[in-house]
């Protein structure tokens, strides 16, 4: 079978109401003009309303820092050519010295380095990381690269924060280069020399080359291909901007914790692109909520039919790699070897990104009619997620020092959607929601430092509701501990804690301040959603009563579940330590309050 018949060709239509319906297969005598994998659900172009809307979203986003002054932009450039001759010098300097390469060979050696992710897409914003790739001739070595090139660069006064993390899927440096955040990856290519004019968009280069140098280039080839399939190249970028910073208002921009990174979030964008080419970048931003709240996962987003190059190289395809059918929000790269760039997210993460689409779709219609009191800053607010949930599960990552700490948050988020996909598997456990954001204690150990995240939790509707999680918790610690050994990172002071506590308790970790803020963030998204068109169906725990609930009826499902509380208990292990780590929810139905039209945000005081 050809590789071009791998999936169905799916296309999306609407109803004269604007609502997609199920997607269908493509009716083959449809002749329409194509963009992607399907038709256009739309050619038209825009009206003056939208294009007047297009400028407050632009101003709007100014607003929010998303566009970089041509200083910044300088001094990024800057930065760039300063890694660009590192780079250069440290492959021509162990070419000679080291390679005993010969002088003619030497001089035309190359090297280069070359930009992809945000950057290179040209929506990064104020302060963005860059990430960078370290492309070097087939005699340089990856361990060269983490080695004489890390001592090279812990040499320029510029570089702060280095640290390197050699056995991760895709190897990375990571550093501040004159305060701008890098992570450079390393690809050695099966080439003499590499020219200042190389195209990574050629399959043959991906020859001879091992798994981790092909996954390096990916980034490059999947960024540039990107670019190459949508139909306007700024509407696209205008558009991609407002989507990330919505995303990480929301909280769920994170492709380590099981939301979705850069990448993904570009390639929902460029199928949105796709599906309305000639509309501007206010009309996207609305298309891309109604497309994916009502997307039929895990029904794979795709920009292209799949590439028929066979290199060796595994590529998604769920009827060949059984893995690949349990993914289940599958967004696949358009550069070969395809891939499943959304690998890490889980079943919770997706249902807060599938509510987070239908609250924005509401809101972006009520802008897009221009109804009074709803601007874009409704759809910028920062979500209330404190106040979504009565429980949380809290977890104390700790070291000696701030270097140290630094490693060991990297790898201790790292295995935090594994935790949450644990917590998925729970029965009675309808919801693990942990947010990106990290938050120092409000009182540090004199002798460590510690970073804490947040998990909020929400409870199936079960009587007698008892929970015992000693046995994941302990698990996901074991976990961390184990791949901090076998990468030979862990050091001693390193610790991990973890908590159950209640919303009333939450004031033992985080600032007035953060609560407080939170608290008015409930309210004013509770008020503009109230006032929306939009169908939304929030958690048990956002503003409104869940589907087919009567008026009242949600008190005795808070007073069942969600008000259930338990000793605040903590974990405590080091390497050796042994210690069990015991973690219970269990009803106290003398402690439940009712919520007051669904919605808790006065039963407690802040």
């Amino acid at each position: 079978m050809e590789v071009k018949k791998m999936w169905n060709t799916y296309s999306l239509h609407h109803t004269s109401s604007g609502n997609i319906l199920q997607s269908k297969p493509v009716v083959q005598n449809e002749q329409p003009k194509t963009f992607g994998m399907t038709s256009a659900i739309s050619l038209a172009g825009p009206k003056p309303f939208d294009i007047q809307k297009t400028t407050e979203l632009e101003e709007t986003l100014k607003a929010h820092g998303c566009f970089e002054s041509d200083d910044e932009m300088k001094h990024r450039l800057e930065v760039l050519s300063k890694l660009n001759d590192l780079v250069k010098d440290w492959i021509r300097d162990l070419s000679e010295n080291v390679k005993k390469l010969p002088a003619s060979v030497v001089e035309n050696v190359g090297g280069k380095i070359h930009t992809f992710g945000s950057y290179r897409l040209g929506v990064h914003n104020k302060g963005a990381d860059i990430d960078a790739l370290c492309i070097a001739p087939r005699h340089m070595d990856r361990s060269d690269y983490f080695t004489s090139f890390f001592e090279l660069l812990k040499e320029q006064s510029e570089v702060t924060e280095l640290r390197a993390v050699e056995e991760a899927f895709v190897p990375v440096i990571k550093m501040k280069f004159s305060c701008i955040e890098i992570d450079m990856l390393f690809a050695r290519l099966a080439l003499k020399e590499i020219p200042e004019d190389l195209d990574l968009r050629d399959d043959n280069l991906l020859k001879n080359l091992d798994p981790k140098c092909v996954r390096s280039l990916n980034g490059c080839r999947v960024t540039d291909e990107i670019l190459r399939l949508v139909p306007n190249k700024e509407t696209f970028r205008l558009a991609l901007r407002a989507i990330k910073l919505w995303a990480k208002r929301q909280g769920i921009y994170s492709n380590v914790l099981g939301y979705l990174g850069g990448v993904s979030w570009a390639m929902l964008v460029a199928r949105t692109c796709q599906l309305y080419p000639n509309a501007v970048a206010a009309t996207l931003v609305h298309k891309f909520f109604l497309v994916f709240s009502k997307w039929e996962w895990p029904q794979p987003i795709l920009l292209k039919q799949p590439d028929n190059t066979d290199l060796g190289f595994p590529v998604w395809d769920p009827r060949v790699n059984p893995s690949d059918r349990s993914h289940v929000m599958p967004i696949i790269t358009p550069a070969y070897p395809q891939q499943n760039s959304t690998f890490n997210v889980t079943i919770s993460t997706r249902t807060v990104m599938q509510e987070a689409f239908r609250n924005a779709l509401a809101l972006t219609e009520d802008i897009m009619i221009g109804r009074p009191g709803i601007t874009w800053e409704n759809l910028f607010e920062p979500s209330s997620f404190f106040f979504k949930y009565r429980h949380f599960v809290v977890l104390l990552a700790s070291a000696l020092t701030q270097d140290n700490l630094l490693e060991w948050v990297g790898l201790v988020e790292s295995k935090i959607r594994i935790l949450i996909q644990t917590l998925d598997k729970n029965s009675l456990i309808k919801l693990a929601h942990i947010s990106p954001e990290q938050f120092e204690p409000l009182e540090s150990e004199k002798d460590s430092v510690t970073t804490i995240w947040f998990i909020g939790l929400e409870f199936e509707k079960t009587e007698n509701l008892s929970i015992d999680l000693t046995f994941d918790i302990q698990n996901f610690i074991e976990l961390v501990h184990m791949s901090a050994v076998q990468q030979q990172k862990f050091k001693e002071g390193m610790k991990i804690d973890a908590k159950h506590v209640r919303r009333k308790e939450l004031v033992k970790y985080l600032p007035m301040s953060v609560l407080q803020r939170h608290k008015k963030l409930a309210v004013s998204s509770s008020t503009s959603l109230n006032s929306s068109t939009g169908d939304i169906h929030h958690s048990q725990s956002a503003t409104t009563l869940p589907s087919g609930t009567p008026p009242g009826g949600d008190a005795k499902i808070r007073k069942r579940s969600s008000d259930a509380s338990l000793p605040t208990l903590t974990t405590k292990r080091e390497r050796n330590d042994s210690a069990s780590n015991d973690v219970f929810v269990t009803p106290n139905s003398s402690e439940s309050q009712p919520m007051a039209n669904g919605t808790d945000h006065q039963s407690e005081r802040v």
